[in-house]
């Protein structure tokens, strides 16, 4: 209707005119065409109802200072774990009881064998032989039972690890930013993606898949180099058994080592905090909970709740205390479409029961919530790797199941900011006519009880 502005275009229209359009308000001068056109019309530029010539140059597009980000930067992995203060390059760990045996629980299955000091350290323990004794026994008599016994100790380190980005700017972009159609600061800008990308970067090293440590001859990144970044949670929450599986079905290879062998591990992927313990085929104080299902072609499965359940009912068995699990999106969405087809929905009354004039308390909600998974949260990595096979296509992301009270990232270096040059009156320190800048951040991860710690892999 005539008067109306119902549209962007319609106010275009009454404001400046478009090309081919009459405009009320420039009649009265005769012009009845706009300086500037709309996007997706031709220019034009006249007097009338005629175009006097292409003036494309009289037409700029404004993109605007904001600079909006395409990319999905999110750093879940590296907020959710714990920081701690870098304190010590090491710790010590209990690794065995003083009576013997270092399993999860104290193993008394053994039932026979003679009052020795072949029980000492022994992984079963006679159930008569775990500290009762006769009457005034004689200390160190191997008869009474009452002989010397002692725990065994290890020890793990961990190197700090520098994790740094450089970037720079010239003097020329600075100034040219400030103009025309520039984004102002270029500065703030740089330093607003370049912190995104530092974080970015850090959650991917805690995420890193554990395939990668393990290079074929030929390949020019070797492990030295990728050893410079965190050491990925994928490989602090791993086990020899989980090794040997992927070694075995060629997830990791050296190119130096027989495929059929599997009495040892790859010494880029087991060694960790300086022990080789998962080398070996024989149970380790580094095992955490892993439930892969074989890495073999055939392996994969699907995603259950009983296979989650037993995980962290392992985890809890080993003492551990799962504070949260992170998982794909895609594992996610599969994990609530499971809980999803278990919800009931019933009327929504509330009731509050009462016997003999005491009143009770109001009843709780009833259902599933996809948020958490008996009480523990559920973050999503967009990151998250998925491990199987390598000749399947498809397959859901792995699941890390976290006990961060002894997961942690020592902080050495927080992460720090820094900027010199020539707008800092100092182009000698840079070497160049414009600015240099850095991100810095140091430390490590850390791990005081690997058998707290889950991990659900090759699921489909």
């Amino acid at each position: 209707m005539t008067g109306y502005i119902n549209t962007i275009a319609d106010l275009e229209r009454q404001t400046y005119g478009l090309s081919g359009i009459s405009g009320q308000l420039l009649k009265q001068s005769g012009a009845v065409q706009a300086l500037h056109s709309g996007h997706d019309t031709t220019l034009g530029v006249g007097s009338g109802t005629s175009s006097i010539g292409d003036r494309a140059a009289l037409y700029n597009r404004v993109f605007g200072q904001k600079v909006w980000s395409m990319l999905n930067r999110e750093c879940n992995a590296l907020s959710v774990i714990s920081k701690r203060p870098y304190v010590s390059s090491g710790w010590r760990v209990l690794v065995e009881r003083p009576a013997g045996g270092s399993g999860n629980s104290l193993d008394v299955s053994a039932r026979t064998g003679a009052n020795s000091d072949a029980f000492i350290g022994a992984s079963t323990l006679r159930p008569d032989l775990i500290g009762g004794v006769p009457e005034n026994a004689k200390l160190g008599t191997n008869a009474d039972g009452l002989f010397s016994i002692a725990p065994k100790y290890s020890t793990l380190f961990t190197s700090p690890k520098i994790i740094a980005h450089q970037f720079e700017f010239s003097e020329l972009a600075m100034e040219l930013a400030q103009i025309d159609d520039g984004i102002g600061d270029i500065r703030a800008q740089m330093r607003e993606d370049m912190g995104k990308h530092h974080a970015e970067v850090q959650n991917q090293m805690l995420v890193m898949p554990l395939e990668v440590y393990d290079f074929d001859g030929g390949v020019t990144t070797t492990i030295a180099t990728i050893e410079r970044n965190y050491t990925s949670l994928l490989k602090v929450i791993s086990s020899n058994e989980e090794l040997q599986n992927m070694k075995a079905n060629d997830l990791i290879k050296n190119g130096t080592y027989d495929d059929t062998d599997t009495t040892n591990g790859v010494a880029e992927v087991s060694t960790l905090f300086g022990n080789s313990d998962r080398a070996a085929t024989t149970s380790s104080f580094m095992n955490a909970v892993v439930n892969d299902g074989t890495y073999s072609a055939s392996g994969q499965r699907s995603l259950t709740l009983s296979l989650i359940n037993q995980t962290l009912r392992e985890i809890r068995q080993n003492g551990g205390s799962p504070k949260v699990i992170l998982t794909g999106y895609d594992t996610l969405q599969t994990l609530s479409d499971l809980l999803q087809a278990q919800e009931r929905f019933m009327d929504g009354k509330e009731i509050v029961p009462t016997v003999n004039g005491v009143r009770g308390v109001k009843g709780q909600e009833v259902g599933f919530r996809v948020s958490t998974y008996y009480d523990i949260p559920l973050i999503p990595v967009a990151a998250m790797p998925s491990t199987k096979h390598h000749s399947l296509s498809t397959g859901l992301s792995d699941m890390l199941i976290l006990d961060t009270d002894h997961l942690w990232l020592s902080v050495m270096k927080p992460t720090q900011y820094f900027e010199d040059g020539i707008s800092n009156g100092n182009p000698f320190g840079v070497g160049t006519l414009g600015n240099q800048a850095l991100y810095r951040t140091i430390g490590e991860v850390g791990c005081s009880y690997f058998r707290g710690q889950g991990k659900i892999t090759n699921l489909l």
